[in-house]
């Protein structure tokens, strides 16, 4: 749970993404797109249909290209080239006109309890252009080009939970296919690159006439969704810590259940070697110019070239636990970032042993979990000793040490992070410094008698309910807690982005600073029109 590590995580069977593909299939869901009133100038509106067993969802699509040059990621941004909403149902004509007054505006706008996802896109201005004109020429589009971006447009939110009158969390939970882990902002992100397809296409038709054609399917998929994530996103995994337990903990015992096998058998061991041959394309493909995943980068291609090497001299089916044999070599041999990709490898073939631990990643954060007061002092500081040594190995006098503090802006309402010592605002400090809150919590414990009780304490010093209540949770949720200093000057913000987008789904992570990057979400996956006659999860990885 150290950032050094949850900042080299990779997808895996358990990423919100696949479980949602595995669903869609299982339970034949249909698809159709039942409404186009897009114009030549590609201005106007597209409803996507979903419909499973129980539920129908519609995702509404405006389109409103921006001028050369206005389009940008900033979250100060007012305008952009489209922006959607997953609709409860089907929309009615009022309800379309309703929308189109308040889903272009985004944060301006207001939305109600039928919608449960807003979002927004621009354009990846270069490859968008090449596509359709070559489309329009009767061309394919380059596929190196493709490559270098992959994606035809690029989110900058995603947001669902009641944000701006959209439904909240609670409205929706019960519902199976979004129980899960943001399965509904998952579903919005699959319709919405189906769309920028379709409207690429579309240009291409306007552009050239009779000439023009679509895209191939092989070359279609090479298609993702770009994301751009900051900082609004880092608290999350610290603001809901049960969540984050079941998360790892769902990985951990996916790993627990291939480390513990005894035998090993040949196809295995081939479908194996061949998911790290394609991870090795997918890293080939992965372009960064920043100083922070550059070398990452470099040096998972230079593990698996060392993995690859490793298992022409070995056989797995040789040694009494294979899997954790190779596991443990990885430790030995390997960089971080290439241990958590070997790790992640090692659950492909494996999906009767792995796929059903997605249903327990979901977590009840609305039953509200009571201070047990009976507790003793010397309970409690032992509890700390033995689960938060972490927190107090650090020197909280330290300027270096807490020289950042985590508030929320008044005009966007989006987490951001201050400098305690250069900037005003710290006394709106977020409480996201849980290393600090339980150091505090130890040293004012130490003058308090051994048999007095936590009640009494805390009648006395009711500033440490927050963290008292947070840590008599750690023994039934051991991985609830990043265990590092968030308030750090050497804390890197992005390390807390990659682990939550890792269960996402996402790929190819690029780092545009210390405090936000850019990603790819869906590449390679099926789309709505192919998922019934596909598999839906063997598409994480290229092929070719």
């Amino acid at each position: 749970m150290k950032l050094s590590r949850l900042g080299c995580a990779h997808q895996c069977r358990l990423s919100f993404m696949r479980t949602l593909l595995r669903r869609l299939k299982r339970e034949k869901w249909q698809f159709e797109r039942s409404t186009w009133q897009i114009n030549a100038k590609s201005v106007g509106y597209a409803i996507y249909q979903v419909t499973g067993p129980r539920h129908t969802y519609s995702l509404v699509a405006f389109s409103h290209p921006l001028k050369p040059g206005e389009a940008t990621d900033r979250v100060v941004a007012t305008a952009w080239d489209a922006s959607f909403t997953l609709y409860d149902g089907i929309p009615s004509e009022a309800d379309i006109k309703r929308l189109q007054k308040n889903v272009p505006r985004q944060e301006a706008g207001r939305v109600t309890r039928s919608e449960l996802i807003l979002s927004r896109a621009n354009r990846s201005v270069r490859l968008f252009k090449h596509v359709v004109e070559s489309l329009a020429a009767g061309q394919q589009p380059d596929l190196e080009t493709i490559e270098k971006v992959g994606y035809l447009m690029r989110t900058t939110a995603v947001y669902g939970s009641g944000k701006f009158g959209a439904a909240d969390r609670q409205l929706i939970m019960d519902r199976e296919e979004l129980a899960g882990s943001f399965q509904a902002e998952m579903l919005s992100v699959w319709l919405i690159r189906a769309f920028t397809v379709d409207l690429a296409e579309h240009e291409a038709k306007m552009l050239g006439g009779d000439l023009a054609i679509n895209l191939q399917n092989d070359i279609r998929c090479k298609f993702g969704v770009g994301n751009a994530t900051g900082l609004g996103m880092a608290p999350f995994i610290v603001n809901h810590p049960t969540l984050l337990n079941n998360w790892i903990l769902a990985r951990e015992q996916a790993l627990a259940r291939i480390r513990d096998l005894s035998v090993v058998d040949a196809e295995k061991v081939s479908a194996f070697k061949s998911f790290i041959r394609r991870a090795q394309l997918n890293v080939q493909r992965w372009n960064s110019q920043h100083p922070i995943q550059v070398p990452k980068v470099r040096q998972l291609n230079a593990d698996l070239n060392l993995l690859n090497s490793h298992l022409d001299q070995y056989d797995l089916t040789e040694p009494a636990k294979p899997w954790d044999d190779l596991y443990l070599w990885g430790e030995r041999n390997l960089s971080i970032e290439g241990q958590e990709q070997l790790a992640m490898l090692m659950m492909e073939p494996y999906s009767e042993l792995v796929d059903d631990l997605a249903d327990g990643i979901q977590a009840d954060e609305i039953t509200l979990v009571l201070i047990d007061g009976s507790m003793t002092i010397k309970s409690m500081r032992e509890l700390i000793d033995q689960h938060y040594g972490w927190a107090l190995e650090v020197d909280y006098e330290e300027k270096n040490n807490i020289s950042r503090f985590w508030y929320v802006s008044e005009e966007k309402l989006e987490p951001r992070l201050g400098e305690r010592f250069d900037e005003p605002g710290a006394e709106l400090e977020q409480p996201l410094c849980i290393g600090r809150y339980v150091s505090s919590l130890y040293g004012k414990l130490q003058s308090w008698p051994d048999d007095s009780y936590l009640a009494d304490f805390l009648a006395q010093h009711a500033e440490f309910r927050y963290i008292v209540r947070r840590i008599q949770q750690i023994e039934q949720f051991p991985y609830m807690e990043i265990r590092d200093n968030l308030i750090s000057d050497q804390m890197s913000p992005i390390d807390m982005l990659r682990l939550k987008l890792s269960f996402f789904g996402a790929t190819k992570f690029d780092p545009r600073s210390d405090r936000w990057l850019r990603i790819t979400m869906f590449q390679y996956a099926p789309f709505p029109d192919e998922l019934a006659n596909c598999r839906a999860d063997d598409w994480v990885y290229p092929r070719n």
